[in-house]
């Protein structure tokens, strides 16, 4: 298989509301970062991956067709990306297949949410016929998987808080990240309001608005880099029904599945020993110790265990989400895509305050819709 690398990654400001900027300028902001950062200019782009979450969330339907000429795809090969919450993964990956096919040598990923123009809580509190209603935003659907996890495997209470204390203070090392408070606290996290329980406001992502940029290039456009590149040593995708008998909603195959490729194809044996740094997607603070163990870095019910000891701070054996992570920035069709950029800029060196020392292995991960689309990536310093 051919090899692909990212050779350059741009991020937006990321704020309740951008009204500074336009859709098109937001995604604009970020592809200008990207193609800079790349060294890149718009000629040498040979076609466009776009990733959004579901049209209502803005209500504007295929905002792809409009935004084809502020994102540079007038003209040429334009690929619309839809995996809901996961989509930014999945972008990364479609891009990076279009290289690894031979179809194209330099790809442009981007992926936006501008959540300020209408109000995704509501918009994911539809009722569609003929199946379960979600009433209350992503953290209603969410709030009864948490609790079977704490129940499951008798973790404590404060392991959510601690979570939250270490992605917010983390977040305050990144100049683009929503939310900085590097003054938070284990008790200030446990005195907020307790809004579906066991989720509290301060373990809850924000609702931003902000765009991510790749540029993806073939190995001879790594290879003619000036710059350190990001190798993409493998990807994987896997999806399973959001619904069906039998599901673990603790421990969803899928993800299970996804990761195991994706090991498989980068050579991993031992993750926790041979992963540097992880940037997971966890929307809320429960959902670190979950993925943990779904993606196989520890055993079933050790999730929260690794979290306890530490170990997934900046300086630990695996930093969790130095960037801040989603719960920092949740632009939502583009949060995956900023989980696989910030690995990326961690094995490129170029992740400023928040860099990982010496971190030459990563991981990029991304899940979406009802813990039913799963995404990821492992990228190094080396082939």
């Amino acid at each position: 298989m051919r090899r692909a690398a990212v050779l350059g990654t741009g991020q937006t400001e990321h704020r309740t509301r951008r009204t500074d900027v336009s859709m098109a300028g937001l995604c604009r902001e970020a592809i200008d970062r990207a193609l800079a950062d790349a060294g890149t200019g718009w000629d040498q782009i040979d076609a466009v991956v776009l990733g959004k979450a579901p049209d209502l969330f803005e209500g504007v339907m295929m905002p792809e067709l409009f935004l084809a000429d502020a994102i540079g795809a007038a003209g040429k090969p334009l690929l619309r990306v839809h995996t809901a919450g996961s989509v930014g993964g999945a972008t990364g990956i479609v891009a990076t297949s279009l290289i690894r096919a031979g179809v194209h040598r330099r790809v442009l990923a981007v992926a936006f949410e501008k959540q300020s123009e209408s109000n995704a809580m509501w918009a994911l509190s539809i009722q569609p016929p003929f199946s379960a209603p979600i009433t209350a935003g992503a953290g209603g659907y969410f709030a009864p998987h948490l609790r079977s996890y704490i129940r499951k495997y008798a973790a404590p209470d404060h392991i959510g808080a601690l979570v939250a204390v270490k992605d917010r203070r983390n977040g305050a090392l990144n100049p683009y990240a929503h939310l900085r408070q590097p003054d938070i606290t284990l008790e200030s996290v446990q005195r907020s309001p307790m809004l579906w329980d066991p989720i509290r406001y301060d373990e809850t992502c924000p609702s931003s608005d902000g765009a991510c940029a790749l540029v993806i290039g073939d190995q001879a456009a790594a290879e003619a880099s000036s710059r350190q590149v990001a190798w993409i040593r493998a990807t994987a995708m896997r999806t399973e029904p959001t619904f069906y008998a039998g599901k673990d909603h603790v421990n969803p195959r899928a993800g299970a599945l996804a990761a195991a490729a994706l090991w498989s194809a980068a050579g991993i044996k031992q993750p926790l020993d041979e992963i540097d740094v992880a940037e997971l997607y966890v929307p809320f603070s429960w959902f670190e110790p979950m993925w943990l163990e779904n993606v196989g870095f520890v055993g079933q019910g050790q999730g929260w265990k690794l979290v306890e000891s530490g170990e997934t701070r900046i300086g630990g054996a695996l930093p969790v989400n130095p960037s801040g992570g989603v719960l920092c920035s949740n632009p939502i069709g583009a949060s995956g895509l900023l989980r696989f950029a910030e690995a990326a800029m961690q094995v490129m060196g170029r992740a400023g305050e928040h860099q990982v020392p010496g971190a030459a292995t990563a991981l990029g991960h991304a899940y979406g819709g009802g813990s039913q689309f799963f995404s990821m990536w492992v990228v190094g310093r080396q082939p």
